[in-house]
């Protein structure tokens, strides 16, 4: 609506309620000081905000004698600024800070402003008042997040012999002005407040950088992820964060195409193992689309990896015993005609080797027996033995096939006990250590095992000279179906650990490439079944 119907059209109002342009300044509505002291705890930033351009302001106009009144968006004014002479001669009208201009006080610009949602100016006569004459009055309303909800106003006050046509045009700009520092300040708090949140969480690593990726802000957890010491903190922070190893390029991608990297998965080697994290890269936004901060955040999951991996490895032990089921009853059935008809001809057949041949048959039936351990468990037998003279029953056979291939095999007992276990199950630990080590020396070599006590256990230790493996290849030792043999199956060194389990033992496999691997077998003794 035009400015000047406003006015009349409020003028017209005012005299049909009867007001009295002569009376003196009557406010009827009024925060008690409790009420203002908690509306100016609310309007902290807004009058913060309106003081700093206000300052700006009045700065430009030394020797002018003006006044700015600042309101909240009911009309009840919070703060005076400007000229202390006027300020003192406004509050002997009963104008000062916690009174409400409405339209029950007569024709003003204030709550003019903001009834109708506009600036409004008000010079000299345009008042109610006689009092209020010799003033001229501009008001200009500023809003809330850029809706159109009144946050407040703002006034300026001068006589009259100092109006100018351009006043109202310059406070209407310095309320647009207001409004949008307040509105950025706000963006900026609870960005802070965000950024602090998850800058002071144990849980995450945070890196927060600017829109040119230079660094903000990085959190100790961060630190502990990338390996860097605290004192690099100093070092990082308004440095590129593009320098970072693991995290730089995702920031660099995020920055230069804009848009968010969620769920990267990163791999740290830490010491001997890894660790796994999460990585989320996010850009924020001000309103006007502007790039102002992108936000990196990294949890740890390395748990939910491995029980992962477990799982699916369960899988594969499922699978694995349903086949070892099968195939098992596959091979068993050739085997039992060859001992069957072996056993008929008899040793009176003159068949050379005839008792090697047949124990070597028996134990390939407990082998097979054995490998039925991954497709239902079975009832196995411990009794006393003695690690030596099982190993020395294995080598008595695998020696001759070691030698075919010009493996050395040298065994020397340190120290013996007695332990409990499965005779059996036990013999083919080593037997399935033993052929690994021999498939390492494909050219030939040297297998050393020594026996001897650790605590509580009988440590049989295998050591070859071989090709050695990698880390990452000794780290899925055991998985199923992993091998590196041409024509492995991957599941000899699992069944190991699996007969291993059931004694309480356990084996650790230590290896350098060129130099050769060493397989620790510990099997308790002392220990009751």
């Amino acid at each position: 609506m035009n400015e000047e119907t406003v006015i009349w059209e409020n003028k017209q109002q005012s005299k049909q309620l009867g007001n009295d342009s002569i009376r003196p300044l009557i406010f009827n509505k009024y925060y008690s000081e409790v009420e203002l002291k908690a509306q100016l705890s609310n309007y902290i930033l807004e009058l913060d905000v309106i003081s700093s351009f206000i300052e700006t302001l009045l700065s430009s106009m030394k020797g002018e004698r003006f006044l700015i009144v600042a309101t909240d968006h009911k009309g009840y004014i919070l703060a005076f600024k400007g000229d202390t002479t006027s300020i003192t001669k406004v509050k002997q009208l009963g104008i000062i800070e916690g009174i409400q201009f409405n339209e029950e006080v007569g024709e003003n610009s204030i709550s003019l402003s903001i009834q109708h949602k506009q600036p409004i100016q008000m010079i000299g006569k345009d008042h109610s008042h006689t009092y209020l004459e010799g003033f001229a009055c501009y008001t200009a309303p500023f809003y809330s997040d850029g809706s159109e909800q009144i946050l407040g106003t703002i006034t300026l006050v001068t006589e009259l012999v100092s109006a100018h046509p351009h006043f109202l045009s310059l406070l209407s700009a310095v309320a647009g002005s207001i409004q949008r520092e307040i509105q950025l300040r706000r963006q900026n708090s609870q960005q802070f407040l965000l950024n602090r949140a998850l800058l002071e969480t144990n849980y995450y690593g945070i890196v927060v950088t600017d829109d040119v990726g230079d660094v903000l802000e990085i959190n100790e957890n961060c630190l502990n992820i990338l390996q860097l010491d605290s004192r690099d903190r100093e070092r990082i922070v308004h440095s590129s964060v593009f320098t970072l190893v693991h995290i730089g390029t995702y920031f660099h991608r995020c920055i230069n195409e804009r848009m968010a990297y969620l769920g990267i998965e990163i791999t740290i080697e830490e010491q001997s193992s890894y660790r796994y994290y999460m990585l989320d890269v996010v850009p924020f936004y001000d309103c006007s689309q502007k790039l102002i901060q992108v936000v990196g955040s990294m949890h740890d999951i390395t748990e939910m990896k491995k029980t992962d991996e477990i799982l699916r490895n369960k899988e594969k032990l499922i699978f694995a015993g349903e086949v070892a089921v099968s195939i098992a009853h596959e091979i068993r059935n050739p085997l039992t005609t060859v001992k069957g008809l072996l056993q008929i001809s008899g040793k009176n057949s003159k068949l050379l080797h005839y008792d090697l041949i047949m124990s070597e048959l028996e134990r390939m039936n407990l082998i097979i027996s054995d490998f039925l351990i991954l497709g239902k468990p079975q009832v196995v037998q411990f009794k006393n033995d003695y690690c030596n003279t099982i190993l020395q029953e294995v080598l008595s056979i695998f020696g001759i096939q070691a030698g075919m291939k010009d493996v050395v095999i040298t065994c020397e007992v340190i120290e013996e006990v007695e332990i409990k276990c499965d005779r059996n199950q036990i013999k083919q630990v080593f037997l399935n250590i033993l052929s690994n080590g021999q498939e390492a020396l494909p050219c030939g070599g040297e297998i050393t095992i020594t026996l001897d006590v650790t605590k509580s256990y009988q440590r049989i230790r295998f050591s070859d000279n071989g090709e050695g493996m990698t880390e990452e290849v000794m780290r899925k030792a055991g998985e199923p179906f992993h091998t590196t043999k041409p024509n492995g199956n991957g599941l000899g060194i699992m069944i190991v650990k699996k007969i291993l389990t059931s004694h309480n033992g356990y084996m650790e496999i230590t290896s350098d490439i060129g130099v050769g691997t060493t397989v620790d077998i510990y099997l308790p003794h002392h220990v009751k079944f």
